[in-house]
């Protein structure tokens, strides 16, 4: 029989009467009242619009102008989350050059200053709720 041991227990602790885990995140991994282990929320400004993005590194970056505790923070992480998944679970990837969703790769590249993406015999606008990938994290 062959066993592996998880480490030394640890659950919270107190250091100078603050409450800490040992799932506690550093300010750079994250914010530390948004983040989950192994998906750091970064509050950021994102671009005109852009309310949250989910990145291959498992991060998701939220727009720094949304109420943290609020609806639609809520829903956009719940909806970044989803691509996160996607993506440790091999259904998604983005590169520049294109994104793969269930084993099909669409073309993506920079046209006339913007990012496109070759979907249904037409290029459109990052950003859309029409891609595939895109109506499925909204289930």
């Amino acid at each position: 029989i062959m066993g592996f041991k998880l480490g030394s227990e640890r659950g919270n602790y107190a250091v100078n009467g603050e409450l800490k885990t040992k799932l506690r995140f550093h300010k750079e991994s994250g914010d530390p009242d948004l983040s989950v282990p192994g998906t750091p929320v970064i509050r950021k400004p994102l671009g005109e619009g852009i309310m949250g993005e989910a990145n291959m590194d498992g991060s998701i970056y939220l727009n720094e102008k949304l109420d943290p505790y609020g609806e639609q923070a809520t829903q956009t992480l719940l909806h970044e989350m989803k691509h996160v998944t996607d993506m440790r679970v091999g259904k998604l990837s983005y590169a520049d050059d294109h994104i793969m969703f269930n084993g099909h790769k669409y073309p993506r590249e920079t046209r006339n200053g913007k990012d496109m993406i070759f979907v249904d015999g037409k290029w459109t606008e990052a950003g859309t709720h029409e891609f595939p990938w895109e109506r499925e994290a909204e289930l």
